[in-house]
């Protein structure tokens, strides 16, 4: 295959990036300094913040489509090499308004009777593709050993709530009907997503279970927002300097939202839902120093009480969007194959294979 010069140069910044976050000495400022449990912001991780605060050029302003675009670069960067797995595809889902692209990751072992993961990408419901999370679903395929059905929702402002939460409801759907033909376990299709996608995720473990359609036979929330004006004391703590700010969530708020958006919406703010009873078991990912952390928590809190099983995995020294940061932060690469293992495992655990081979 021809590399372009737009290849190269993206290989270069990777290449730069991942000389950059292992500078020796610890940055300087509230990454450096700032404590959680007596730990610290990962040496890597603050380099990379400070790396970030000397590269931003003030008084740019960013059209939508550049944004985007510098969302799926920045996270080709940070993805590093492509992990291997089985046969990837491309192909379309309906979803609530017409179809939807989609990407099906096999894993390595072809995964024939294997559960299927439904996976809604980050990006605050306005950024994100499957390009920019392809190697997040690689990750999952590889070290969860599932297959991986990632969903390309529309996206805010062209398309504002609950637009995106339909599509995930309708994807989800269509997921539990083409199971087999994906060579999936048909009985263990689960749901998951970062950020905005977990979100979704946590939405769609809600409705189908309110609605009496399928349910998933899990969930995988990774630094999911849960509520969207929660000021809990990691929104105050992390409000600035550690990726995700406070400014940004707003921003990403104001987005997604219109006049008739209501913030305490639970398909929006799933934490404000009146009942978790019946949900299905759920592992539940945050990050120490994230503004999201504590909401969070505060849903796997909720899902307990209800009597859901639950298994809370706190990333100590991590910030918001680790998952996609593999490439160039070692102790995330750690986290997030621990992460996918865990989540296998919770999966086997409570939904076994059906048939002949569950026995």
């Amino acid at each position: 295959m021809r590399l372009t010069r737009d290849d190269l140069l993206l290989a270069a910044q990777g290449r730069a990036a991942r000389l950059a976050v292992n500078l020796p000495g610890v940055p300087s400022g509230r990454a450096g300094r700032t404590l959680v449990d007596g730990q610290g912001v990962d040496r890597q991780v603050a380099t990379l913040i400070a790396v970030e605060a000397k590269l931003q050029r003030p008084g740019k302003i960013l059209s939508l489509d550049e944004q985007r675009e510098s969302f799926r670069s920045s996270a080709k960067i940070a993805a590093g090499t492509p992990i291997k797995v089985g046969p990837i595809r491309d192909l379309t889902v309906t979803g609530a308004a017409g179809h939807l692209k989609a990407r099906h990751y096999t894993p390595p072992t072809l995964g024939i009777g294997r559960p299927l993961l439904v996976f809604f990408h980050g990006g605050g419901w306005v950024k994100g593709d499957l390009d920019s999370h392809d190697q997040p679903c690689r990750l999952l395929a590889r070290y969860a050993d599932m297959h991986v059905l990632s969903i390309d929702y529309r996206l805010a402002p062209e398309h504002v709530f609950p637009a995106a939460v339909e599509d995930a409801i309708a994807a989800f759907a269509w997921a539990v009907s083409h199971a087999e033909t994906l060579g999936a376990d048909p009985t263990r299709v689960v749901v998951g997503g970062d950020s905005a996608g977990g979100n979704l995720a946590a939405v769609v473990a809600h409705s189908t279970r309110d609605s009496g359609a399928a349910q998933p036979a899990a969930q995988l929330l990774i630094y999911a927002g849960t509520h969207v004006h929660c000021k809990r004391t990691s929104r105050a703590m992390f409000d600035d300097g550690f990726f995700l700010d406070g400014a940004d969530i707003d921003w990403y708020w104001d987005r997604y939202s219109d006049d008739s958006t209501h913030p305490e919406d639970p398909r929006h703010s799933p934490l404000l839902a009146g009942d978790f009873r019946g949900l299905a078991p759920a592992v539940v990912a945050t990050a120490a120093f994230d503004p999201l952390r504590d909401q969070g928590e505060a849903y796997a809190a909720k899902l307990r009480a209800a009597g859901v099983p639950v298994a809370v995995r706190r990333a100590q020294g991590q910030v918001h969007g680790y998952f996609s940061m593999t490439g160039l932060i070692d102790s995330a690469w750690d986290e997030s194959v621990a992460l996918a293992g865990a989540f296998a495992a919770l999966v086997d655990a409570t939904s076994p294979p059906q048939g002949p081979s569950s026995g």
